[in-house]
């Protein structure tokens, strides 16, 4: 349950410095108070490895004289640091340039709704309990099978917060918010033949986490398919990327469509709206209502209320992601995604993930990717792989030490098909996704 009387305590703090800021002679005002507490443990080889409590407390408040604009922060909520700290911001206004794009956003898009979107749950976990918790995770792993030689270890993580943002276009409101984790890394084999993988599951809510237990064996069984790894010649094929890593391929769309790379025209997919950038099967909308969601919110960075719509349908890139900034910039509208997506999430197919490597038949299973080799500019794609060989739809033998490489406007308009296995611990919501043809880089 939300604790209101914190919520109305921190409204009172944000409130103090949009009238201070507002004596100090600015025209508009907004600011972000955070406090956040926490716990995390991490237990290696059956002993504790770290013990840390956390309780960080911070406000960020950005002023605008016309259209020069000054920000300034701190982590003293003192009535004198308040009253300094945007004192600072103010003087740093003064000397700005104007920016015929700066401002608050437009008033009739903040939110006015704010539904329980049951962020809240905290987990009542003591260190004690914590750390038994971890080693529970770690020795799951580390007795699964006798080729698991080492362990990186097992980490509880718990957090909770409270976040009010106003404005001084009369936006003031505060929520509550808790994220746990559970996760376990080891290793199996020794010298130049060491393997290691890991395993992860996190939620708003502790009892939705998957079992410690069930979290380790299934590190340890990632790191056991994972010997004997070897390499493969230079080849072109299909390549199937895992939910984990499909993640990823869609974060370099939302990036391409997203206004700071728009407005800079730094994008593979700039002056795409309504044009077909993906098959006609594939739709990508964002949710940001879901109840209990890692990514749910009633409203973006700057106040303005999120909304469930359509980025792609029929393939068609139906909209933009943009900031009140970027949407000046571009001469359109705020889409509430200041700050980034609400549960974007990519339709998914019929096909489970043993469906999805029959559709593969012969070609490439990405488990793993390394390095930043995305040029967002070009749309070029380039990164160290590792996964497995699959011939005849059945995975034949682990992987590694190759490249994968492709044109992301290509990439992605060569989607053959996507998965049903939803990954949902993160903010972006997809299945495996299948590309009918990339070039692989091998020994």
């Amino acid at each position: 349950m939300q604790n209101q009387n914190e919520i109305n305590r921190l409204q009172v703090v944000v409130q103090q410095v949009l009238d201070e800021a507002r004596q100090q002679g600015a025209s508009a005002a907004e600011a972000a108070l955070n406090v956040d507490n926490g716990l995390s443990v991490s237990a290696r080889l059956g002993e504790v490895e770290t013990l840390e409590y956390h309780c960080d407390q911070g406000l960020g408040v950005t002023v605008y004289f016309g259209q020069k604009k000054g920000s300034a922060s701190t982590n003293d909520m003192s009535s004198t640091s308040l009253a300094d700290t945007v004192k600072a911001a103010c003087s740093i206004a003064r000397h700005a340039s104007d920016d015929e794009c700066a401002g608050l956003p437009d008033a009739d898009l903040l939110a006015t709704v704010f539904p329980d979107l049951d962020l809240y749950h905290p987990w009542a976990i003591d260190a004690e309990a914590a750390i038994q918790l971890a080693i529970e995770c770690e020795d799951a792993a580390r007795h699964y099978h006798p080729a698991i030689s080492n362990s990186e270890g097992a980490t509880v993580n718990t957090h909770r917060g409270t976040r009010v943002f106003g404005n001084s276009l009369g936006f003031l409101h505060g929520y509550q918010s808790s994220r746990h984790s559970v996760s376990c890394s080891v290793l199996a084999g020794s010298g130049d033949a060491m393997q290691r993988d890991y395993w992860y599951s996190v939620a708003r809510n502790a009892s939705k986490l998957e079992p410690a237990r069930q979290i380790g064996e299934k590190a340890a069984q990632r790191t056991i398919a994972r010997r004997d790894a070897r390499g493969l010649t230079t080849r072109q094929c299909p390549v199937l990327f895992a939910p984990d890593m499909a993640s990823g391929l869609i974060g370099a769309l939302i990036g391409a469509v997203s206004g700071g790379s728009l407005y800079r025209k730094a994008s593979f997919l700039l002056d795409s709206l309504g044009q077909q950038i993906l098959p006609d099967f594939v739709h990508i909308h964002e949710q940001p209502h879901l109840a209990g969601a890692l990514g749910s919110a009633s409203y973006d960075a700057e106040g303005v209320a999120t909304r469930a719509h359509d980025i792609v349908s029929n393939g068609i890139l139906r909209s933009y992601l943009l900031g009140s900034y970027s949407a000046r910039k571009l001469g359109m509208q705020s889409t509430g995604n200041a700050g980034g997506v609400h549960n974007l999430t990519v339709e998914p197919g019929e096909r489970d993930f043993q469906t999805m490597l029959a559709l593969l038949d012969t070609g490439l299973l990405v488990t793993e990717l390394m390095g930043q080799g995305v040029n967002r500019i070009t749309g070029d794609y380039s990164r160290g792989a590792s996964g497995f060989w699959v011939e005849n739809g059945q995975i034949q033998y682990p992987v590694q030490e190759i490249t994968v490489a492709g044109n992301l406007k290509t990439m992605l308009r060569n989607i053959v098909a996507i998965g049903n296995d939803v990954d949902l611990r993160g903010n972006v919501r997809v299945g495996s996704i299948l590309v009918e043809q990339m070039s692989i880089a091998g020994a």
